[in-house]
């Protein structure tokens, strides 16, 4: 295939016809630059918008805009310096993973019965480590509303196993509670059974620990459910709203505090995770940022399509008017974003290189 004239707006970004003159070309790119270095990036954008409608007007057939380069969308050059000791951090982080796997086989040694999920958090551990370690900001102890109230997480279901093994590690769990995976109610039974009247009495009276985040069967550890796939993502977007509610009619300070949702390119499938998304944009929740783990798990089937499922979803996220990025998650999460806008951040794992280095947009 020579002639590429005839292919559609899609083949834009994908096949890239041969440029018919190069000097104009450059001229064009150089003419920019001056304008970006002499009148700035706001500028720029008001005359590509100008560009964009008067192309339509002549009616010349306009590329994608949904999708972006398939490379991390924040430059090595605008990265900072990581804040952390990486050395230290990622073997922590090795201990983590191992300890979730070992947690996940030990228990299915036993029982073989009870299933367990180690990929789901396998790749997403560097995520939620970052996260943990340099992004996510807790309350003052005992305080859980208010401007000092910390931010609000909605783990992914099926990389909960990352979560206790972090806690074992903090201290906060025991190795008797891992050796109960899957089995919360293994131990002392409930002296008031659950749902008895004038009771509120939860329903984990035991040692282990439950499958998916559940605050009803671990009252002291999850603060939000989020199993069956989909609930994170719009409880997010409801929760993320509230908080903007609260703030506007003065009833709660929220100021500072953010609302995290972790979902896998699996999840992304349910139709609870796409049902908000246009909320979020419409209603400015900048309080609000979505991590989507592309490790190319799907429970219903196969990863359908030839393309990039980060591309994919960019496109929805960006059709609903929500601000993207790829590649590190960065100390500064509000570059390229514009006021009252909701922030997607999509990661896809490099089958080559492992669960720690990361191809993205």
């Amino acid at each position: 295939m020579t002639d590429l004239s005839d292919l559609g707006s899609s083949a834009f970004w994908r096949v890239n016809p041969k440029d018919a003159d190069p000097q104009e070309t450059r001229e064009w790119l150089n003419a920019f630059d001056a304008m970006v270095e002499a009148e700035g990036r706001e500028r720029a954008t008001y005359l590509l918008r100008r560009l964009l409608d008067h192309a339509r007007k002549r009616q010349v057939q306009l590329p994608p805009v949904l999708n972006t380069p398939y490379r991390n969308s924040v430059d090595l050059v605008d990265q900072p310096q990581f804040p952390g000791n990486l050395d230290t951090e990622l073997r922590l982080s090795s201990i983590v993973r191992w300890n979730a796997l070992a947690m996940v086989v030990r228990a299915n040694r036993a029982n073989p019965e009870l299933g367990g999920h180690i990929a789901s958090y396998a790749s997403a551990a560097d995520l939620f480590e970052v996260g943990f370690n340099h992004f996510f900001r807790a309350g003052p102890a005992g305080e859980k509303s208010g401007a000092g109230g910390g931010d609000l997480v909605y783990f992914q279901p099926h990389s909960a196993t990352g979560v206790y093994s972090r806690a074992f590690l903090e201290g906060r769990l025991s190795e008797e509670q891992l050796a109960h995976y899957r089995r919360e109610t293994a131990g002392v039974a409930s002296d008031t059974p659950p749902g008895s009247s004038g009771s509120l009495t939860p329903a984990h009276h035991g040692r282990g620990l439950s499958s998916y985040p559940h605050p009803w069967l671990m009252p002291d550890f999850w603060q939000f459910p989020t199993g069956s796939m989909g609930l994170g993502p719009i409880q997010a977007i409801y929760q993320a709203r509230f908080m903007k509610y609260l703030a506007g009619r003065g009833i709660l300070d929220t100021a500072g505090r953010k609302v995290w949702a972790f979902a896998g390119d699996g999840e992304m499938d349910e139709p609870e995770s796409l049902a908000g998304l246009s909320l979020a944009a419409r209603e400015g929740l900048d309080n609000l940022i979505v991590v989507v783990n592309c490790n190319l798990q799907r429970l219903d089937g196969p990863v359908r399509g030839n393309g990039s499922v980060s591309q994919a979803l960019e496109g929805l996220y960006a059709g609903a008017g929500w601000a993207r990025d790829g590649g590190r998650l960065v100390p500064d999460l509000r570059r390229h974003r514009r006021p009252f806008q909701p922030r997607a951040f999509l990661q896809q794992i490099s089958r080559t290189a492992g669960a720690r280095r990361a191809h993205v947009r």
